[in-house]
């Protein structure tokens, strides 16, 4: 599809600002929605981009039009077309800019949505039959102007899996995620717990290969159907178009998610603001909120995707992602609204979370994907914040084996009651992330988790620890002396056994009046007296802090 075509089309009725012929004959790679003042990095060559201009007022200068379409140019974008809603008009300025760098300009009217433009682009990509002839096809070609027709409608994933495979008598399908979650299936496939999708994926058809390991869909065709492998790989790029639109739509929600998620990072933000930015992302105005931090060491993109899959087995939660400023990244989640229409297959849901705690079992050798969120009933699982970290929980060991190279660390806080509480559980869960990282092995860990000494000081920065360890035992610090060592050895079977002398003699096989004499010596290194309770959890402190 070229630019040229979108002017064509009257359900569209974009009007051309300014475009010469070379401009608009250039052919169309994809969409991207965005109101960033400079989106240049969220962009790939040859798309079109869809602005409402919300990043410019009539108070900018003409720099601010001329840096963002400067930032269209560098990325290769075929055309911008700027949205009326805003400001009632297209900006003379914008007009200009794109003149000065060669960007075409169309308008989009009030009447006509983003969504529109996004879906006749992909859908043509999909099922422009002067691509390739009909002979190329295995699905026949009413199902496919069906399947295209719904696509641009925007059906849901269930709908669209029971008509892909309507002709075939329906057989029991399944598209699956990475993690086992059922994103659709079709009226004769039975749900499926995580465990029991997990073991499906090892001979299911990837839909998008180019996908994260944890934003992958699988398609899973069950029974003694007999179906042409060319069908099978039709019907998954339907689901690749399906799922690509998801992600387009999840992209232009990012600009919201991001402020929301600047705001709950600023210790006390106006409750305006964060009221106004909680109503932006679709998230409501009351608690409670549980607010989730994850670090993997993977770039933005996988690390959004695993999180965004953990997340999306929590039946009727809404939640946002956003990267934090200092790194790794976060998401507010919502409690369960149990009063909402969704369209989700509330029996799916039931078989996914009565499978939740069996992912456990099924360990890293489990296969390991994205999807969207459902209705809960009030009895949900993740109906409640603590509900909703312990599925996430369980759903942890899938998440984990999506990718072996990747380690997902999470942490979570405290439920917040109101919005002003938001900064608290961020803090928190920060803390109990630092925790989960000095555990074995990668885990959700939640500030509730966070029980005894040991738990407390893992969540503290690496440094601060060895800061802590270091004064605190003064001499004893530098283990490099077999004398040190041998009383740091003394010293932590004496607190470990109470303070008891006799026991602590029989553990080390030593004489009563040796331990004493030992004991003495660590007294007087460290100005600790070992009789004072306080002292005793110094020490103790600081060992656990080596």
């Amino acid at each position: 599809m070229h630019v040229e075509d979108l002017l064509r089309l009257e359900s569209l009725d974009l009007a051309l600002l300014w475009g010469e012929p070379p401009l608009l004959a250039q052919e169309i790679s994809g969409v991207t929605a965005t109101d960033l003042e400079e989106p240049g990095r969220f962009l790939q060559r040859g798309e079109i981009v869809l602005s409402g201009l919300v990043w410019w007022s009539a108070a900018d200068e003409e720099a601010t039009a001329d840096r963002f379409v400067a930032a269209l140019r560098s990325a290769g974008a075929a055309a911008l077309l700027a949205g009326e809603e805003t400001h009632g008009r297209v900006p003379e300025v914008l007009v200009d800019a794109c003149r000065r760098h060669g960007i075409a300009l169309l308008s989009v009217p009030v009447h006509t949505s983003f969504r529109a433009i996004t879906d006749t682009v992909y859908l043509r990509q999909w099922g422009d039959l002067s691509r390739r002839p009909a002979a190329s096809y295995a699905l026949p070609e009413n199902v496919r102007g069906e399947l295209g027709r719904l696509l641009a409608e925007g059906t849901d994933p269930a709908t669209l899996l029971t008509r892909a495979v309507a002709h075939l008598g329906t057989p029991p399908c399944y598209v699956l995620s990475a993690t086992g979650r059922t994103i659709a299936r079709t009226p004769t496939a039975r749900a499926l717990s995580v465990s029991e999708a997990t073991r499906q994926l090892a001979s299911a058809l990837r839909v998008d290969p180019e996908a994260s390991p944890y934003g992958q869909w699988f398609l899973r065709l069950t029974g003694e159907a007999e179906v042409p492998p060319r069908m099978l790989h039709e019907i998954a790029e339907v689901f690749a178009q399906y799922r690509q639109g998801s992600l387009r739509r999840e992209a232009a929600a990012q600009a919201p998610a991001r402020e929301l998620l600047a705001l709950v990072e600023a210790e006390r933000p106006a409750a305006a603001p964060l009221a106004a930015a909680l109503r932006a992302c679709g998230l409501p105005e009351r608690g409670p909120f549980t607010v989730v931090v994850m670090a993997t060491g993977a770039e933005e993109r996988t690390e959004a995707d695993a999180l965004g899959e953990a997340l999306r087995h929590l039946p009727g939660h809404r939640f946002v992602t956003a990267r934090l400023s200092g790194g790794g990244t976060a998401a507010v989640v919502s409690g369960a609204d149990t009063g909402s229409d969704t369209r989700a297959d509330t029996a799916v849901a039931a078989g996914v979370h009565a499978g939740v705690a069996s992912v456990a079992a099924s360990g890293p050798g489990a296969a390991g994907g994205a999807g969207t969120t459902g209705g809960a009933g009030a009895g949900s699982p993740g109906g409640s914040p603590g509900g909703a970290v312990a599925v996430l929980k369980g759903v942890w060991p899938a998440l984990r084996a999506c990718d072996e190279a990747t380690l997902p660390y999470g942490g979570a806080g405290a439920p917040a009651a109101t919005p002003a509480d938001l900064n608290g559980a961020l803090v928190q869960a920060r803390y109990a992330l630092t925790a989960a990282r000095r555990a074995e092995g990668p885990n959700l860990t939640a500030v509730d988790d966070l029980t005894t000494l040991e738990a407390l000081l893992s969540g503290l920065p690496a440094d601060v620890r060895t800061a802590f360890g270091i004064h605190a035992l003064g001499p004893l610090a530098d283990d490099s002396n077999p004398s040190h060592r041998m009383l740091l050895e003394t010293l932590d079977t004496f607190l470990a056994h109470n303070g008891s002398w006799a026991r602590t003699a029989e553990a080390l096989h030593l004489h009563v009046n040796t331990v004493h004499y030992r004991i003495g010596r660590v007294e007087l290194l460290t100005g600790r007296d070992l009789a004072r309770l306080d002292h005793k959890l110094d020490l103790k402190a600081a060992l656990l802090c080596r």
